[in-house]
């Protein structure tokens, strides 16, 4: 790992589930950060280097924490995901940022959802940066992310009330391995700090599968087995469909898509990055939904 003294950090997406914390994260370790919002830092139109150099330029480090699950008719994908950050990045590159981080999520390599296209192209953006040395650039990749004040979480511990569970076939036998968004912030935190490999895969100790995840999260608030039925492909597609045109809600066809591929990684190589082993998913109410009450 390069080390890089960094004392000034703009944070894209500062506003959002994970934005937040890696904020709190990073000013809770004395680091000066500015805190910027997407929506006046306008992904949707700020699209050429030329506007970013400007806002870049003297800060130690940038990290993009902007993420949207889909279009909807005022945002868009892929301006958001990929050509904003794309110019973005050149800009940190021109104005001599030392270290930038994406924070991606894990098996865009593999999907072919829009999500999932718009997210890896800006990744390869920073990657290419970062093997011509024009900028310290770290491709962050999540797995599902937990905790309070993120939609999916917020659907999964709805799910968990439930004593009967209706859930896709296909999602139920998938591997998920959920990360505590507490440890994103830290990895965000020591990333910033100490620098790392081009590619870090964020995710927890275990790998289970969908059901088993709702399952352990019931099993913290205190309840009995749920009894899981298996929704076959065709109505899964279709309240996916209906999904669609909720925009305030995450079910839809894209997260469909995402649940149906396994969503795991090595749980060692992202302990050394964290320098401590990941919040287990039996902690995940504890440390990462009821501490944020």
């Amino acid at each position: 790992m390069s080390t890089t003294s960094i004392r000034s950090v703009l944070v894209c997406g500062a506003s959002g589930f994970v934005g937040r914390r890696i904020v709190r994260s990073l000013r809770e370790a004395g680091l000066a950060v500015t805190a910027g919002d997407s929506r006046t830092q306008d992904f949707q139109q700020d699209l050429s280097p030329e506007v970013w150099v400007p806002r870049v330029t003297g800060f130690d480090a940038v990290v993009n924490a902007v993420g949207l699950l889909r279009d909807t008719p005022r945002r868009q994908l892929e301006p958001i995901h990929h050509r904003a950050p794309a110019a973005l990045f050149e800009a940190c590159a021109r104005a001599g940022v030392a270290r930038v981080i994406q924070i991606s999520a894990n098996g865009v390599t593999q999907s072919p959802t829009r999500y999932a296209t718009t997210k890896r192209a800006a990744d390869e953006v920073l990657l290419r940066l970062r093997a011509e040395g024009r900028v310290d650039g770290i491709v962050l990749r999540p797995s599902i992310v937990f905790g309070r004040g993120g939609a999916s979480a917020a659907l999964f511990m709805n799910l968990a009330r439930l004593p009967v569970l209706v859930l896709p076939r296909a999602a139920v036998h998938a591997q998920v391995q959920p990360v505590a968004v507490p440890d994103v912030a830290q990895a965000v935190l020591r990333l910033l700090q100490d620098g790392g490999p081009e590619l870090v895969t964020a995710v927890g100790p275990r790998a289970l599968s969908l059901s088993a995840f709702i399952g352990e999260l019931r099993r913290q608030r205190g309840q009995t087995t749920a009894r899981v039925i298996p929704l076959p492909d065709a109505p899964s597609r279709w309240s996916a469909r209906l999904g669609d045109y909720v925009s305030s809600q995450p079910w839809s066809s894209e997260s469909l898509a995402l649940l149906e591929q396994d969503n795991i990684g090595d749980a060692a190589a992202f302990a050394h990055v964290l320098g401590r082993p990941a919040v287990p998913v039996e902690q995940f109410v504890e440390a990462a939904w009821a501490s944020d009450l």
